[in-house]
């Protein structure tokens, strides 16, 4: 294992590392000019501070308690009191009953063999050495602590295997507070000041994200989720976790989810996007797929597409460039892309769905006494009103289904409901009086059967309108083609009074009108003698 350090593009220098490296980050140690920060690197129980480069200070976690049985078990064979089997059996009745978690390196090795003599060499080899329980770190981050400037001192932030949060002080690497979250953590997302106040949001193994805050010494259960969380980010006062059933989910501290989105691939990893200069903060999601989405708030604003798997995001300065995203991919290869300085972010999603105004909260009215009141009267009498709408509603069902019925027996509909002469009348008046114009529309709506034999009738007050045509014989009908008929009206009264006239179309031996229209007349004008 190595770190590599680059300047530029170019390898500068590398520095061996023991164990597999479990997190790194930068930080302020102390005061002195010029700024230089150190550099954190966690691998198993140490955390390897780099200064100027060069390997300055290994911080070592506390060790743990050792199990008082596994303890005594060590020390009989140490004085060959007990057969190594019997040692074996001993250690593996207390991992079974669940302390697993609780036994040492040592021991944990030591099942794992299983022929006698390798566990008596092994015996014989370590049974001098003193028990000793250590845990390992499993994320780190960063937490200013009394001032929020960029160069201000950072305290470190590690969680470990043993369950427990540590925050180091910068420049004695002694721990300063110590707290318990209720699962082994995973990711940590640390915002405050340490001497003020400050909150650490903890996504653990069980799949669930607790809060932490000062003061506080037990984590307090903010989400569960539905899947295990492969990324954990804050923006602003929100949370924005990923998961492994490829969505990104956010949620506020109190618990409460505010949306989810659906990707098209797993997520490999997160980063935050802080263009400081415009305002400008989004969350970096990388796929399986070799894309990396950005997203502000739950809209996709920007794509951009790899050759290779990316596996580690990381935003900021680079050089004299503010807005650097920098990559390794799976391969063991390295981006680096720079944001353009005249570059313009707009709050449009790239992918179609519905407008944000959809998003706008209502402003919904706060409830009066009066509406108060209606509620309780529903929540007390709801049964009587249901039955009371559901009789109202079957009363008017009845009345239309009657006056439809009614409509078809006396043919008083502009469409005919005969098979036999498919019809359409349509009729309309022209002129403001006391003579109008009445324009009958007829339609035969068969395929390619013709109407013949065909009248229009009139039925009219003939004290109040005189007709110039009171029966129209029609002609043959071809299918398709609308026929237009005219009359002449006339109002014999000048009291500003109107009727209706009703128009019927009829087949010649036949009573019953085939369709009828009513005309709603208007008032007639006076007649103006000059």
């Amino acid at each position: 294992m190595k770190l590599k350090v680059y300047k530029g593009t170019s390898l500068m220098s590398e520095n061996a590392i023991i164990d597999l490296p479990t997190g790194v980050c930068t930080f302020f140690m102390d005061n002195n000019e010029p700024r230089v920060p150190a550099i954190g690197v966690a691998s198993g129980p140490y955390v390897y501070v780099y200064k100027n480069l060069r390997p300055y200070f290994k911080f070592t976690l506390p060790a743990l308690d050792v199990n008082p049985v596994e303890q005594d078990l060590w020390s009989q064979a140490k004085e060959d009191k007990i057969d190594v089997t019997v040692l074996r059996e001993m250690l593996d009745s207390i991992r079974r009953e669940g302390n697993e978690g609780a036994l040492t390196v040592r021991s944990l090795r030591f099942l794992n063999l299983q022929d006698r003599e390798q566990m008596e060499s092994f015996a014989q080899v370590h049974k001098q050495a003193p028990l000793k329980r250590q845990t390992v770190i499993t994320c780190i981050d960063t937490l200013k602590k009394t001032t929020a400037d960029e160069d201000a001192i950072s305290c470190l932030v590690v969680g470990t295997e043993s369950k427990q949060i540590f925050a180091l002080d910068p420049e004695a690497f002694t721990i300063l507070s110590r707290m318990e979250v209720p699962s082994v953590p995973v990711f940590l997302s640390v915002t405050g000041l340490y001497d003020v106040e400050f909150r650490i949001v903890i996504s653990c193994r069980n799949g669930n994200i607790y809060t932490l805050k000062r003061g506080m010494k037990t984590a307090r259960l903010c989400v569960e989720l539905n899947a295990q969380p492969v990324g954990l980010q804050r923006v602003g006062k929100n949370i924005v976790v990923g998961c492994m059933d490829q969505t990104v989910q956010c949620y506020t501290t109190k618990g409460k989810k505010l949306w989810t989105i659906y990707l098209p691939s797993s997520i490999n990893t997160m980063e935050i996007m802080d263009h400081k200069q415009k305002g400008f903060k989004a969350v970096m999601v990388a796929l399986n797929n070799g894309e990396v989405h950005f997203y502000r708030d739950k809209y996709l604003i920007n794509t951009i597409k790899t050759n290779d798997v990316i596996t580690g995001l990381k935003y900021g300065r680079f050089g004299r460039e503010d807005s650097t995203l920098v990559m390794s991919t799976r391969r063991g290869g390295l981006l680096v892309k720079i944001l353009k300085r005249s570059s313009q972010f707009e709050d449009k999603d790239l992918v179609r769905g519905p407008p944000a105004t959809q998003n706008q909260k209502l402003n919904v009215p706060k409830k009066t006494k009066v509406f108060v009141d209606q509620t309780m009267r529903e929540r007390e009498n709801g049964v009587s009103m249901h039955r009371m709408f559901q009789h109202d509603l079957y009363r008017l069902r009845l009345n239309t289904a009657r006056a439809f019925v009614k409509a078809l027996d006396t043919s008083m509909t502009p469409i005919s409901s005969n098979p036999q002469e498919p019809l359409k009348l349509s009729a309309q008046i022209q002129g403001i009086g006391p003579t109008f114009k009445l324009t009958v529309g007829l339609q035969n709506t068969s395929l390619n059967v013709p109407s013949m034999n065909l009248l229009i009738s009139f039925l009219y007050d003939e004290k109040l309108y005189s007709l110039q045509k009171t029966m129209i014989q029609v002609p043959m009908l071809v299918p398709g083609l609308n026929y237009s008929y005219e009359t002449l009206v006339e109002c014999l009264s000048d009291k500003g009074i109107s009727d209706v006239i009703k128009v019927f179309v009829l087949k010649e031996g036949r009573s019953v009108p085939i369709i009828t229209a009513v005309i709603n007349m208007p008032v007639s004008e006076t007649i103006v003698v000059v």
